[in-house]
């Protein structure tokens, strides 16, 4: 079992940055690969971001690559989203996840979530 506990979201203006921290628990992180996902009211949601278990696998959205960045410190048992020329198109709940595998692109693929935070880009 593995607790997620996602931090760092807020408002900020368009073409700023934020950095999103995803803080686990419970079984050894270094077996999990990590993916951070994004949703709004009414929409699916999608994904953004994923980090294989040492990181030294990653992948981007199209609409995020170049700007955000993933990565991971095991030894704090915590992923991070770096966030940087946000649009106010980035606005979402985030979510990151954990799968007991190599990283996925699909939500579904993924074992435990986190209970998500808000990021609000202002125009």
């Amino acid at each position: 079992q593995v607790q997620l506990v996602e931090s760092g979201g807020g408002l900020v203006q368009a073409g700023g940055s934020l950095r999103l921290s995803c803080a686990a628990s419970g079984r050894a992180f270094s077996v999990y690969a990590m993916g951070w996902f994004r949703q709004v009211p009414g929409k699916e949601r999608e994904f953004v971001s994923a980090a294989s278990w040492n990181g030294g696998r990653t992948d981007y959205a199209d609409s995020v690559k170049g700007r955000f960045t993933i990565s991971r410190d095991n030894a704090k048992g915590t992923v991070y989203l770096q966030m940087s020329s946000l649009k106010p198109e980035d606005t979402a709940v985030y979510y990151c996840a954990a799968r007991r595998s190599t990283y996925s692109l699909y939500d579904y693929e993924y074992d435990y979530w986190g209970q998500g935070t808000q990021v609000t880009v202002s125009s």
